[in-house]
């Protein structure tokens, strides 16, 4: 008895056994043959191969994560002191900059006389509002920049004469837009929905792939045995965009596209790539955090940009050697690269990046103005991802149509305005006529449908370290351990010339550590002091953090 009790179970477990065996058997020999071959995927193995692999999965990681702040902190994983970024600024445009913006943003620009086809529509109506407004808009012109005196507060960075120019153009342009405001608030419905800015802050960060190397990261590849087959193999370069408007209209649904967005791979929009190191331009580098701020936080309503005014006070600080073919060509790149930095901001909030391209065009509409030259762009949004991966197989445009300055008014004598142009300030009442539409797919399909921001988060200890984190990160502030400064004397006799080598090797550039390489999660997290401790007991010394796994 004692011999079948044991015998059972174990029939049991063998009979278990069998049949497991025999249905996977099955199976297999169900599945074992198909139609066609099919063969597992042939890696390639080399080093550019597997570096590529390891990229595609970190833009699929990003990809995939749940909340807006989350991205923006993935993009700056990498680098606990920031990036090293080509500086690009609205009111800063060197010489012969044209090429270079138009291949970092992916533009075509088009220059126009007359607004493009899409304007149609609001032609009429805005003829009959220029008509009623004009004797209003020449009045407040008048007073603006002739019946008011004024103190302005100074700074060494900008010339006296483009400060002014600047302020007396900020007062125009809220007179002008007050006025036309006021007119169509009972007559054009999202006029009295959109969310008016003054000087807010417009940021963008993005990688540009197919640049030079930079003469020092050649000298490091040629002193490692690594790169000598690839020397010369092109990096991405992080770009990022600093620009603030005089004024800037948001609203809860996007502009139409001006053009259908199947145009975008139109091979007439093509761009001629820009491969020189923007510092023969005359573009500089400076480390700091990737932002992207498009002059709200993520959660607004109102979160796609209509319309936007900014200065012109730079060209005045310009060498006057330039000439006014490169003074026009300074307004079109500063139009270009405002217009490009505020939607690819805006693409952002709604879940893309660099790295994760659009899957719908976004629209905008600028103005450049002083209050007597006025300037008009319309820039559509098709494409942000130009890193080294698709830079050549991307065949997506961005596009601009962009008119050159044209006068609102000849002069002011005795308080009266002398030859108004009806026509400029037409195409600026088509602009306010523009009205925004719901559109029917998803606009954010890369964001999580019950967690698109941090504030959705329910945990309380997670949705605080984020939002602290990335406020943090946006601010810019610099680190309280700051980087290892490399002193004159030490790159004369120690790296340029190996001239002091009894010396003990202490400096991180001796101990081959780059402090530049450190991610951004590579620090010791706050400690908890023991009376904050859960109680009863807990050996957690350290708060936890909630980096994104990138």
């Amino acid at each position: 008895m004692h011999l079948a009790r044991l015998n059972r179970p174990f029939s049991k477990i063998r009979t278990k056994l069998l049949s497991r065996c025999n249905s996977q058997v099955a199976l297999f020999d169900q599945n074992e043959y198909t139609e066609s071959p099919e063969y597992p995927p042939i890696l390639d193995m080399s080093i550019q191969g597997r570096k590529a692999r390891e990229r595609q999965r970190l833009y699929e990681k990003i990809k995939n994560l749940n909340t807006v702040e989350e991205k923006q902190i993935a993009l700056n994983m990498p680098r606990y002191y920031g990036w090293q970024c080509v500086m690009l600024h609205e009111d800063k445009i060197p010489y012969n900059a044209m090429p270079l913006i138009q291949c970092y943003t992916r533009t075509h620009f088009v220059s126009i006389d007359k607004l493009p086809s899409a304007y149609l529509n609001t032609a009429s109506s805005a003829e009959e509002i220029t008509k009623s407004l004009k004797v209003n808009i020449e009045e407040s012109l008048s007073i603006e920049l002739e019946g008011v005196e004024r103190n302005f507060d100074m700074s060494a960075e900008k010339s006296l004469k483009s400060q002014q120019e600047d302020a007396v153009a900020r007062c125009v342009v809220k007179q002008i837009n007050r006025i036309i405001s006021n007119k169509l608030s009972d007559k054009v419905p999202h006029i009295l929905s959109t969310q008016l800015d003054y000087d807010p802050r417009h940021e963008a960060f993005w990688f540009v792939g197919g640049v030079d190397i930079p003469t020092s990261v050649l000298k490091w590849r040629k002193k490692t045995g690594w790169y000598k087959d690839r020397l010369y193999e092109n990096l991405d370069r992080p770009v990022q965009y600093l620009g603030s408007p005089f004024l800037a209209f948001r609203h809860r649904y996007p502009l139409k596209p001006l053009i259908p967005y199947s145009e975008a791979d139109n091979p007439d929009f093509k761009v001629e790539k820009f491969t020189y190191s923007p510092n023969t331009v005359g573009y500089f580098t400076a480390f700091r955090h990737a932002t992207n701020v498009p002059g709200y936080w993520p959660g607004d309503y109102e979160e796609f940009g209509v319309l936007s005014y900014h200065g012109r006070g730079h060209l005045l600080d310009r060498n006057e050697s330039y000439g006014s073919t490169d003074n026009l060509e300074a307004l079109h790149c500063q139009a270009m690269i405002a217009s490009f930095g505020w939607l690819l901001a805006q693409a952002n909030y709604q879940g893309f990046t660099t790295y994760n391209d659009l899957t719908y065009p976004l629209t905008t509409q600028t103005v450049i103005t002083n209050g007597q030259l006025w300037s008009f762009y319309a820039y559509q949004l098709n494409t942000i991802v130009m890193n080294n991966e698709n830079i050549d197989t991307n065949t997506k445009h961005n596009i601009c149509f962009g008119t050159k300055p044209m006068k609102l008014f000849e002069s002011i004598e005795n308080g009266k305005i002398i030859g108004f142009n009806e026509d400029v300030l037409n195409m600026l009442i088509q602009f306010y006529l523009n009205t925004p539409e719901q559109r029917e797919y998803d606009m954010k399909p890369y964001l999580n449908k019950d967690e698109q921001i941090v504030a959705d988060i329910e945990d309380d200890k997670k949705r605080c370290w984020l939002e602290k984190t990335y406020k943090h990160l946006v601010s810019n502030r610099p680190r309280h351990r700051l980087l290892p400064e490399i002193y004159l004397w030490e790159k004369i006799y120690k790296i340029e010339h190996n001239t002091r080598f009894f010396e003990p090797k202490r400096r991180p550039f001796e101990l081959g550590i780059n402090p530049f390489k450190r991610r951004l999660d590579e620090h010791t997290p706050p400690y908890i002091p023991k009376v904050l401790r859960p109680y009863p007991k807990s050996r957690k010394k350290f708060e936890t953090t909630y980096y994104p796994d990138v």
